[in-house]
């Protein structure tokens, strides 16, 4: 049995799972770590009195040592290699017509691989591509293909609410999502109001679904029949789940607001 830590693997791949190696760690302690027969670095993100126990077996790799100012530098070197390699192999896809856009590339901390983020529609033959690639830079060349919410998350920037993107700043793995969380919740069904910068369903919609659903249940439907406190009946054509209480059309431009539970009073 041994310690494991969560490591962010380099700048913009994922989380995995390391043995700590006995080297004593903190988090956000910057890493060597020796992964699939290479030299990577990552940023310690777990809590060390929260880190796990488990067979290191499992672990995806173990911490060498922890970074020197002079392993921080060669990061900063291999990200100005990546960025003239970026440059290389727009030019190579360019010259190959391959319909692939390019969003990020990597070295490992050796500099003995290069990974190569890109989007596309469809799967690409990029296997010629591999090939001029790896004569120009004289690395082994690993090209990977990345969905748009992936492509959001390396990019970074801001949504609507202001705030530096979710996938970006804190979240490890992306929420399954679904239009019918927005319908659930009550929210217009307009694709630009729903939609994040990736053009997919936000990330937030599943932050309440939950409760929303929940809520929800303590309702009448929209469309259904119902009495209201002063013996009226009439039709529900609106509700606000959160504030538990739904708007009703009782006839002649009639509108009566009905507080859920009934027994409880009308907020406004």
């Amino acid at each position: 049995m041994g310690q494991l830590v969560q490591i962010k693997l380099g700048e913009y791949r994922p989380i995995i799972l390391v043995d700590a190696n006995a080297i004593a760690v903190r988090r956000h302690d910057m890493v060597v770590l020796e992964l699939e027969r290479n030299l990577e670095f990552g940023k310690v993100i777990s809590e060390t009195d929260k880190a796990c126990a488990g067979k290191t077996e499992t672990a995806a790799g173990k911490i060498v040592r922890l970074a020197s100012d002079g392993d921080l530098r060669q990061v900063v070197n291999n990200e100005l290699k990546a960025a003239d390699a970026l440059k290389t192999c727009k030019r190579k896809v360019e010259e190959s017509k391959i319909d692939m856009q390019l969003v990020q590339a990597e070295y490992s901390f050796d500099a003995t691989k290069i990974l190569i983020f890109f989007t596309a529609e469809g799967r690409v033959d990029f296997r010629n591509l591999v090939k001029d690639l790896a004569k120009a830079l004289r690395v082994r060349i690993e090209l990977k293909q990345i969905g748009v919410r992936d492509k959001a998350k390396i990019i970074g920037g801001y949504g609507v609410c202001g705030r530096e993107l979710c996938c970006s700043s804190y979240m490890k793995d992306f929420h399954p999502l679904s239009i019918k969380m927005a319908k659930d919740q009550g929210l217009p069904l307009n694709p630009q109001k729903i939609s994040g910068v990736c053009g997919r369903v936000k990330c937030c919609m599943a932050y309440e679904f939950q409760v929303y659903r929940e809520f929800s249940k303590l309702l009448p439907k929209l469309g259904a029949k119902v009495n209201t406190p002063e013996g009226e009946k009439g039709r529900v054509i609106a509700m606000d789940i959160l504030k538990q209480f739904v708007t009703v059309d009782v006839g002649d431009g009639k509108m009566v607001k009905v507080q859920y539970p009934l027994n409880t009073p009308n907020p406004n």
